[in-house]
């Protein structure tokens, strides 16, 4: 049994780790102060030490080197908040594994440890990856984290990628929801000049209006309500190196002026404060729709469309790339089988082919959430298809309805009746599958879900975020 040792001066925080860890079947050992943790490592074995970059008495710095002192071979995860992001980035190149962002997700968690406990620390040195993967090298595999893929039109994309990532041109990355340019724009970034520097992503769309430019660009003390201190921008924080906006078009009007300046300039000021700061960053952004035709119906500003437009990238959707989905569900069928600690051999013949009759709306990001489900409702061995959703198998039989509800196919929608199932439960049911069904109707865009289902896109996030949060509960449940 793995052991990790958990440090944080927030004891609330201490005990949640610690708990939600010990279900998925680690040892852990928690400590509030570097002074005790330091203690505590130097008389007992650690796999992986999960530490929190501010501590009270020293900072996550300080205990990674006397850590990677006494036991090189034990891989650190840094904790922190957005603010001290540069500082992590830091702590990294000094033989941090990685770090990870508050507020925790349990899901990434568990995959940052995973990823860790599978790397050899002396595979890595000051931080930096001895060997680096070049885009086009090996389509079928990426860094160890991502999958790159056989399909002529994946190949096209990511030997665009090794043409653009040298240079310092702003790229456009386009695609469906779940098609993976994230991983496009970190594959840019991780083979560029800037490589060294951070590496941020923005979602866009979850920024209100009224608090994205103080995320962008920082504020100071008293500039606006809940100014309580000055903040720097996540421009400040990727100094040298490359910020990602995702969902750009949502950004409202107002920002998108700003943003401009900056592009030009290479200059911004904190919100509230008339001091330039110097921005040395490389931007990337992406979009689900056509930011020239946003920007003719006035949705997106022309000019901001042009600084942006110095290189574009459009990523295949998984449907026109079916050579690569066996490979795709090979590889997140090995990471759901780590993380289940569960020994999954593959796929039965007729999982594969109905993989290929299905359109995944949800492109990757949907491949990787049906694999992971399917890994936690079967049996060691061959994964087989009586573990599939209902839309999957339906698809290979132009089926467009799910099931009854009263079936007891495993295959069931994934928010079952439990016992004693009552109204209120009837009632989220319906509200589910609604949401599921626009969702699906635009492809997953979540701004035109919202539109249609009359609701703003944060309560879209909230209710869709509590669904998975539910779904999960009632599956870990099942598996105890």
């Amino acid at each position: 049994m793995k052991r990790i040792l958990i440090i944080d001066d927030d004891i609330d925080m201490c005990r949640l780790l610690s708990h939600f860890l010990e279900r998925k079947g680690f040892e852990t050992d928690s400590a509030y102060t570097a002074t005790k943790a330091l203690s505590k490592f130097a008389e007992s074995n650690y796999d992986l030490v999960l530490c929190d970059f501010r501590l009270g008495d020293k900072d996550g710095r300080d205990v990674l080197q006397e850590i990677k002192k006494q036991k090189p071979e034990t891989q650190v995860i840094i904790i922190t908040g957005y603010s001290d992001i540069k500082m992590a980035v830091e702590v990294i190149r000094h033989g941090a594994f990685d770090y990870i962002t508050k507020p925790l997700v349990p899901e990434e968690v568990i995959s940052l440890i995973n990823r860790a406990l599978t790397t050899p620390a002396t595979q890595e040195s000051n931080g930096e990856k001895t060997e680096t993967q070049t885009p086009g090298k090996n389509p079928t595999t990426g860094d160890g984290q991502y999958l790159v893929g056989i399909s002529p039109g994946i190949t096209a994309v990511y030997q665009q990628v090794e043409l653009v990532a040298p240079t310092d041109y702003n790229v456009i990355i386009y695609g469906e929801s779940g098609t993976g340019k994230e991983v496009i724009a970190r594959t840019i970034h991780e083979n560029s000049k800037r490589k060294d520097k951070p590496f941020l992503a923005v979602d866009c769309g979850t920024l209100s209006r009224e608090l994205a430019a103080s995320e962008l660009f920082g504020h100071v003390k008293g500039s606006f309500t809940g100014a309580l201190g000055d903040k720097e921008g996540m421009f400040e924080v990727a100094e040298g190196g490359t910020l990602f906006l995702d969902e750009v078009g949502n950004l409202p009007v107002d920002v998108q002026i700003t943003l401009l300046r900056v592009i030009q300039e290479r200059k911004f000021k904190r919100v509230g404060s008339g001091k330039d700061i110097d921005a040395d960053v490389r931007v990337v952004v992406a979009s689900n729709e056509n930011l020239k035709e946003a920007s003719r119906k006035g949705k997106f500003r022309e000019d901001l469309y042009h600084r942006f437009n110095e290189f574009s990238i459009s990523i295949p959707p998984l449907r026109e790339r079916k050579e690569d989905i066996p490979l795709f569900a090979s590889f997140f069928l090995n990471k759901a089988a780590d993380e289940l600690d569960k020994k999954l051999e593959g796929f039965d013949d007729e999982v594969i082919h109905l993989f290929r009759q299905y359109d995944w709306p949800g492109n990757l990001r949907e491949l990787r959430n049906v694999i992971r489900r399917a890994g936690l409702l079967s049996p060691a061995g061959i994964v087989t298809a009586n573990v599939l959703p209902w839309e999957i198998i339906g698809s290979n039989n132009n089926q467009k309805e799910a099931p009854p509800a009263v079936s007891e196919r495993t295959e069931a929608p994934l928010i079952r009746p439990a016992a004693g199932f009552d109204l209120k439960d009837a009632a989220s049911q319906a509200e589910y599958e609604t949401i599921i069904k626009v969702l699906k109707q635009v492809k997953f865009n979540k701004s035109k879900a919202a539109a249609i289902l009359k609701i703003d896109r944060k309560t879209l996030y909230n209710k869709i975020k509590a669904y998975e949060t539910s779904n999960q509960v009632k599956e870990e449940e099942t598996a105890d």
